[in-house]
């Protein structure tokens, strides 16, 4: 039927009839809150290039993960800032790092709540890169060692997921080894599947102190016009044993997430990172948009595309909201 029988605007009227006719809803359940960790106590930093984000040492970020509970958001991801680094990255796997102290911590004070690691070597090496390097090359073999080791060494402090954000080709594969092998075969691994050598990483690479020393990571991160490709990465995931997919970044990236949906009957999470984050904070900081609403549907549409899961620096503030 058209128009006037057929009329759009009817279940647009107000806010009770677009409520009960909305298609995709977003709820904390749906939320991953990423949080920074570092030395000292007592440290609640503040992140420039990240409005509203701050760097926590273990007491604070124990006091954070309590919040985030409360909101109802189900999980925290989990990024280390070192005060030591070396060229192997020691710190990422050392049973006194910096991640497994705050895992250990929130484990203890918040047992509700799921805390996922992040697995990478680039916060813990000198050199800023994902791996062990010959030259100035990523050595992809030895790094996975030492990958695995760390996821390890976390599922030891007691997180729930490890979450390779490498991008070595068979990490999954030997984390998934090293964990069962240790007796740790309930700990699941969130693979960061399909994740592109994107632009919009900046701010964190300052709040994670992981910018590289010389190159960039184009040399194991996607190319951002691949698409194919992100589908062949996240089938080898699979078939290593990952037990949920992630593409990293989101907004850039709809259509890869829409295609996971629809190839993969797995959870499929989705990376809201830190430069989606600060552009919507920087224009409401400036009064050009309204940046609740603005990061509310940015997010939406992230959930719309597929994602089971997002991992986005607003959690507690759209978990407020809801």
């Amino acid at each position: 039927m058209s128009f006037p029988i057929t009329r759009m605007r009817r279940l647009r009227r107000n806010e009770t009839l677009r409520s009960m006719v909305r298609e995709t809803r977003l709820a904390p359940a749906d939320l991953v809150q990423p949080l920074f960790v570092v030395e000292g106590t007592g440290r609640r930093d503040a992140v420039a290039s990240m409005p509203g984000v701050h760097r926590y040492s273990v007491d604070q970020v124990v006091l954070e993960a309590k919040r985030i509970a409360d909101l109802g958001i189900p999980a925290v991801i989990l990024f280390g800032v070192p005060a030591q680094k070396d060229a192997r990255g020691s710190g990422a796997d050392h049973a006194d790092g910096i991640v497994q102290r705050a895992t250990r911590a929130i484990a203890e004070a918040v047992p509700a709540l799921c805390v996922i690691t992040d697995v990478c070597l680039c916060e813990y090496t000198s050199h800023g890169h994902c791996g062990l390097l010959d030259g100035e090359q990523v050595d992809n073999d030895p790094s996975l060692e030492r990958l695995a080791s760390t996821a390890v060494s976390h599922a030891r402090a007691g997180a729930s997921i490890v979450a390779p954000s490498d991008m070595m080709d068979g990490r999954v594969a030997a984390i998934r080894r090293a964990l069962d092998a240790n007796g740790f075969e309930d700990v699941a691994i969130l693979a960061y599947a399909a994740k592109y050598a994107s632009a919009f990483y900046g701010p964190f690479r300052d709040a994670a102190e992981s910018a590289p020393e010389f190159g960039d990571r184009r040399g194991y991160q996607m190319d951002p016009p691949n698409r194919r490709e992100a589908l062949r990465e996240m089938r080898l995931d699979l078939e290593e044993g990952a037990d949920m997919l992630m593409v990293k970044p989101a907004l850039p990236y709809l259509d890869i997430l829409a295609d996971a949906r629809r190839s993969f009957d797995v959870p499929i999470a989705a990376y809201h990172v830190s430069g989606e984050y600060s552009m919507i904070q920087a224009a409401a900081e400036r009064g050009w948009i309204d940046g609740p609403r603005a990061m509310e549907e940015a997010v939406v549409s992230i959930k719309r595309a597929g994602a089971d899961l997002i991992l986005t620096y607003a959690a507690m503030d759209l978990a407020a909201r809801l």
